[in-house]
């Protein structure tokens, strides 16, 4: 594999409409059907499909973390397949069909399990989560009249899509539900500046600090996400909100670590760690070590990079996937 790209692979019924989700995001290398998680080495369509190996029709991707994220790609995993569907995937039934997402470290680990919890408390579905997340060991490329499918046999894949119940089900599940589902595209300094007031392009661009005690969030008790000035990326959640006595808003955690960046700040004649937002590349603050026993970190970050939103807005404003977090 080349340096610096990272693989995914993830089974969610028919491989064919499996592949079509991923190919078209900005990042993504490759998709390639194929088959794993069960016994027979290298084994065919047939003995698969027949349920008898233990394997899944999977697709596992090949793709640039520096453009696109693990959890975006957990984001469009869950929006193309019935995660509550223990039986198989729509038309296709028994284990070979059904949803699973083989994490290849650690930390796919985590996201995974993370997402599903979020998915599973953002009551979508009214059924349980049945998708399991395992370990990813081998996976055997499909023969190639399965590769890309949609686009050697458009009229015969559309017929079977349609005809599964998988996009019936995925528009009826998904209808008014804008979550973002597409990297964001960082524009210039010039047009950033233009949304933003001077000390919000002060923070974000030019790694400026805000007035300990006047600034917008740092007594803020209601609750509800803190989002990315500049790209809406979530950043903070206000029931990881604390006061440190310091000024500024301080949190035990990110609600999203994959959207916070950490990188040595060695101004003003210190050593700190800056925490920046993943994909807009905004300075937010700095993290210290000084914070509750929960995890004794402190984020210390600056208002001017935060966009509140209430818990009431997250569903209109495309964020109902966290509205779970605040039900008791």
């Amino acid at each position: 594999m080349v340096a610096g790209l990272e693989k995914a692979t993830f089974s969610g019924g028919c491989f064919w409409c499996m592949e079509p989700p991923f190919e078209k995001l900005e990042g993504v290398v490759d998709v390639v059907s194929g088959y794993t998680g069960g016994r027979k080495a290298n084994p065919t369509y047939e003995e698969v499909t027949s349920g008898a190996t233990g394997h899944y029709e999977a697709i596992q991707i090949t793709y640039d973390p520096g453009k696109v994220s693990y959890e975006q790609l957990l984001e469009i995993y869950w929006r193309n397949i019935n995660p509550a569907d223990a039986g198989g995937s729509f038309a296709d039934r028994g284990q070979q069909y059904g949803s699973a997402i083989f994490y290849h470290n650690e930390e796919q680990k985590r996201l995974a399990e993370r997402s599903k919890e979020m998915l599973e408390k953002s009551g979508v579905f009214d059924k349980p989560i049945v998708t399991t997340i395992v370990p990813f060991e081998v996976f055997y490329k499909a023969e190639d009249y399965h590769q890309d499918y949609y686009k050697k046999n458009p009229t015969r894949y559309k017929f079977y899509r349609a005809g599964s119940g998988r996009d019936s089900f995925l528009e009826k599940t998904w209808e008014g539900r804008e979550e973002k589902m597409t990297p964001f595209k960082k524009p210039s300094d010039e047009e950033i500046g233009k949304r933003l007031t001077p000390l919000q392009y002060e923070v974000t661009r030019k790694d400026g600090t805000e007035p300990a005690f006047k600034n917008e969030y740092w007594d803020n008790h209601r609750e509800g996400i803190y989002v990315d000035i500049v790209s809406g990326e979530p950043l903070f959640i206000s029931t990881d909100k604390f006061d440190s006595g310091t000024g500024w808003p301080s949190f035990t955690k990110p609600l999203e670590p994959g959207n916070v960046a950490e990188r040595e700040d060695r101004g003003f004649f210190m050593r700190r760690t800056e925490v920046r937002s993943q994909h807009a590349d905004s300075h937010l603050g700095h993290v210290f070590n000084d914070g509750p026993k929960s995890t004794g970190l402190r984020y210390c970050i600056n208002s001017a990079a935060l966009r509140f939103i209430p818990k009431e807005d997250l569903e209109k404003e495309g964020y109902g996937r966290y509205k779970g977090f605040f039900e008791k």
